[in-house]
């Protein structure tokens, strides 16, 4: 496999291929000094998109096509998200020494961390720091992915004549570019990602993230429940849940009282993480949360979240932070900012 978890690459463009849409995003130039070239979005058909089957990855593949020519990117290369449902994350402590011996060890040893085979994936790691348990051992990231499933993306792509330069897991991009949402001085930083069938949970501490989980409840699992407990026919349900959401004060309640049991065990993995975190960083408290996609519009999702963990300083994630562009597409750009974390942080790795 040529493409790469960490590595620094050239020019390029951001591919996501999430489960309802197709996402572009390229870029000129990198960290604070980053414009925005070209975007796009295109909505896709659920069950085409997570499914496997050959007939299907065409007609993605085609759908792709398409929205390149329709934004107007003509780079051949491309850096790709990965699904938290195909991807393994974890920081681990491993003694301090070169990064010769470092690359060795894990090579032998990644087994002990990842949940697959080694001859079945992809592993890569970073360095990230001291361990806050050891003084004697430091802190990497591993990332992991299985073959069979990187393979096959790329195959996809490279059919419509893209080189995939990179490749991501979608909680790393989504760190990327939500981290400095909170001013630095408020210790680690709680992003939580809610997409339609899985919800991401990263903390971070200073550029990195220290723990990354997916749990598989979204906005669909919302959508459904409020749909069982409201009695309403699903659409009606999810127009609902995305007008009044976890307002207590609209239609007495009642939809609130619907959604309560999905959003109860979305804040409960979140609960469970925070602790995680505060027993590995003891003196680093989680001074804030951003949040992103349908947690992001649904009425009283950060009241509900910051009432939950005790957090008080929540805020939707502006994705587009630590990139400029033109004041007449502000309003455009905005009105999917809740949608292109992922992509933005994909698009914002090291380029020239």
């Amino acid at each position: 496999m040529k493409s790469s978890i960490f590595n620094v690459v050239g020019d390029f463009f951001a591919l996501d291929i999430g489960s309802s849409a197709i996402r572009v995003v390229e870029l000129r130039g990198s960290g604070n000094h980053a414009t925005l070239v070209k975007y796009g979005a295109v909505a896709v058909d659920v069950k085409t998109s997570l499914s496997d089957a050959p007939l299907d990855q065409a007609k993605i593949a085609e759908d792709i096509k398409a929205l390149l020519i329709e934004s107007g990117i003509t780079t051949r290369n491309v850096v790709i998200g990965l699904p938290s449902s195909k991807t393994f994350v974890t920081v681990v402590d491993l003694p301090k020494m070169s990064q010769q011996e470092l690359g060795g060890t894990i090579k032998y040893q990644a087994d002990q961390f990842i949940p697959m085979s080694l001859d079945e994936a992809k592993v890569d790691w970073s360095i990230i720091g001291e361990s806050p348990i050891d003084p004697a051992k430091i802190e990497v990231l591993l990332a992991s992915v299985s073959n069979k499933f990187s393979e096959q993306r790329m195959n996809m792509l490279e059919s419509i004549g893209l080189n995939v330069i990179a490749i991501e897991p979608d909680p790393l991009a989504l760190a990327r570019s939500l981290t400095s949402s909170l001013a630095p001085q408020a210790g680690a930083q709680l992003i939580v990602d809610v997409g339609e069938f899985a919800s991401d949970i990263v903390i971070t501490l200073g550029d990195s993230p220290r723990l990354v989980r997916s749990i598989p409840t979204g906005g669909q699992t919302m959508v459904k429940t409020a749909t069982q407990n409201l009695s309403v026919a699903e659409n009606q349900a999810s127009q609902l849940m995305y007008k009044f959401g976890l307002d207590n004060t609209k239609l007495e309640g009642q939809v609130a009282r619907a959604l309560e049991s999905s959003v109860e065990s979305i804040t409960s993995e979140i609960q469970k993480s925070v602790k995680f975190f505060n027993s590995r960083y003891q003196n680093v408290p989680v001074g804030g949360i951003v949040v992103t996609g349908v947690a992001a519009i649904v009425p009283g999702f950060g009241q509900y979240l910051a009432k939950a963990t005790g957090i008080n300083a929540v805020q939707i994630g502006n994705c587009w932070q630590n990139i400029s562009y033109s004041n007449a597409v502000h309003e455009q750009v905005m009105s999917v900012n809740h949608q292109f974390a992922v992509v933005n942080g994909l698009a914002q790795r090291a380029s020239v």
